[in-house]
């Protein structure tokens, strides 16, 4: 003879909503505490990274020492506390940025006196259409030195507003696209660009 479950269905349903409690009880905690979600706002980080773009990124609470090459998010107060800017990192404390200007005008960004090699900017950098920090600068300690990848239309540290900041203001590091934003010519949806962002 056939025995049945102590319960039935009922015990089943409990057992289901139990678990359930305790997967959004860790996602919850995860993406409080180790990951957060984020949207791309405005053209600066072109073509890594474009408008409506969303993000995971790896939060302060595991990631608190940027290394230049790293796209991060932060709030700099002095600019605008509550909207977060999405940049990549060019130099962390001890290190010096210039940016010397050819005839023509275009920019080349060195570091320690070395000049970068940038195969993710969008367009050669010409001269700012804001009055920029002066050059060349050393990032003072715990600080960090941030440019968009679409020099011409970025405001970033060499804007004095946002200026080099404080690394505790780096809400995380970017890991990957998780949804595309739309492109301008086509107004679809890209999903080729799903994925990890270097």
């Amino acid at each position: 003879m056939k025995q049945e479950k102590p319960g039935g269905i009922q015990h089943d349903v409990y057992e289901l909503l139990h678990d359930m409690v305790y997967i959004l009880a860790a996602v919850t905690l995860i993406f409080v505490f180790l990951m957060r979600m984020v949207s791309v706002v405005g053209p600066s980080m072109t073509p890594t990274l474009l408008n409506g773009d969303r993000l995971t990124l790896l939060s302060n609470t595991l990631y608190s020492d940027p290394k230049p090459g790293d796209v991060v998010v932060a709030t700099v107060p002095s600019y605008d506390k509550d909207e977060a800017i999405v940049k990549r990192v060019i130099a962390v404390e001890g290190q010096t940025v210039d940016i010397q200007y050819d005839f023509d005008g275009n920019a080349t960004v060195y570091v320690d006196g070395e000049a970068m090699d940038e195969p993710y900017i969008n367009e050669t950098m010409l001269h700012a259409s804001y009055n920029t920090i002066e050059f060349p600068v050393t990032v003072p300690e715990g600080s960090v030195f941030v440019m968009g990848d679409n020099r011409n239309h970025s405001a970033d540290s060499r804007y004095p507003p946002i200026g080099i900041f404080d690394k505790r203001y780096v809400l995380g590091k970017v890991l990957m696209v998780v949804w595309p934003g739309q492109r301008d010519e086509t107004d679809k949806r890209d999903f080729h660009r799903l994925g990890a962002v270097h």
